[in-house]
């Protein structure tokens, strides 16, 4: 799950990491209210959508009067953002974050993640931050540095100096590290965070000393994690998902859009997986993940072929049932029932295996429907690349 910036910003800012003076708003009028409530002479007006880039595509502006915080903020809101992470489509602005401008004396760039490898969360900070930080990545990799943090003492504060010291940061800023990179830890452990990226990280001057502070912010959580997390839940945003996705969470279904043509249904993330990869091997593309998990009813079946169908790019349905908990002839009267009640046009290529296989096949076999059977996961795949294909 994702929030927008200024959530991660708030959440952050509760476990000590310093971030600028900065309000929401959803109008122009409440644009300009931010701008004086925060105070400065000069602001950034930022897009709140769950995607990066925006600085690039247009979607972070500074100003230096508050009409031009309104005019600024009228201009986006309401717009499609497209940027290298929403798709050509966009995402529309329905929020601004009005924050004061600050002085930026260097940027750098901080992120946390959980190295699957090591099974522990792991720093990546570099002292090339900003906008093309994944650039940096690929041609100077060197750049990033890394620091593995035990889980049974948690992040220490020499860690945080060493990382500081290798990207750059001398002096108080040194000190100032230990106190961001702990609360943005702490913060990322509390609230069971996948992610926690500061990008940029930077060093301001706002007529005073050098600070170091985030000037911009992005968490994401993690899923199963979220039902001991009802704050984090409350932060949800669910103009920012795609539909499908969030009407398949409420059926207990687990669907992620792909950009294929091959509609999925499968039992079991790692079935799933195999079946989008045989799809793959056979020439064709998926267009979705679905899991309908253990214990699918044939009302959950029905949900599920609904929901593939909502995307107009599909022309058939591969379902890959391996069936434990499962039972195959579940699955039989739920794309009965699917057929007869959503009237389905497309193909259905129908592999069943498992528990009650016999029940099953006997039940589509005597439906009077035109299903495509499969014996197994290959010949499956592979009929569904040719139906695709016509």
């Amino acid at each position: 799950m994702n929030i927008h910036e200024y959530q991660a910003k708030e959440l952050l800012k509760s476990f000590g990491v310093p971030v600028p003076a900065g309000k929401v708003a959803f109008s122009e009028a409440e644009a300009g209210a931010a701008a004086q409530e925060v105070g400065g002479s000069k602001w950034v007006v930022k897009a709140q959508i769950h995607a990066g880039g925006r600085g690039k595509a247009g979607g972070v502006k500074v100003v230096d009067t508050l009409s031009d915080v309104k005019k600024t903020a009228d201009a986006m809101l309401g717009t499609h953002l497209v940027t290298h992470q929403t798709g050509p489509e966009g995402q529309i602005i329905q929020r601004v974050w009005v924050e004061q401008a600050s002085n930026i004396v260097k940027e750098y760039y901080l992120g946390m993640v959980i190295d699957r490898a090591t099974q522990r969360v792991t720093i990546m900070a570099s002292s090339e931050g900003g906008m093309d930080i994944e650039e940096v990545a690929k041609a100077t990799p060197e750049k990033i540095i890394k620091e593995t943090i035990d889980p049974a003492v948690g992040l220490m504060p020499f860690q945080c100096r060493k990382v500081a010291v290798a990207i750059g940061l001398k002096g108080k800023l040194v000190s100032q590290s230990v106190k961001l990179l702990q609360g943005a830890y702490n913060c990322m452990v509390a609230h069971d965070a996948l992610q926690v990226e500061i990008n940029p990280m930077a060093v301001v001057n706002n007529g005073g000393e050098d600070q170091l502070i985030a000037l911009d912010a992005k968490l994401n959580f993690d899923d199963n994690g979220l039902y001991r997390q009802k704050a984090i839940v409350d932060l949800r945003d669910l103009a920012e998902e795609d539909p499908k996705e969030v009407e398949a969470t409420s059926h207990g279904l687990n669907y992620i859009a792909l950009s294929g043509n091959i509609g999925c249904i499968v039992n079991g993330a790692g079935l799933a997986m195999a079946s989008m990869d045989a799809i793959t091997l056979h020439g064709g593309e998926p267009a979705n993940f679905l899991d309908v998990g253990g214990g699918a009813s044939p009302q959950k079946v029905t949900n599920a072929c609904r929901i593939v169908l909502e995307d107009p790019n599909v022309k058939c349905i591969l379902v890959n049932i391996f069936a434990g908990i499962n039972r195959c002839d579940w699955i039989a009267e739920g794309l009965i029932q699917a057929c007869n009640n959503l009237n389905i046009q497309v193909p259905l290529i129908v592999r069943l295996a498992g528990t009650n296989v016999e029940e099953g096949k006997k039940i589509l076999n005597e439906s009077g429907l035109k299903f495509i059977t499969a014996e197994n996961l290959d010949d499956a795949a592979a009929k569904a690349v040719a139906t695709a294909k016509g």
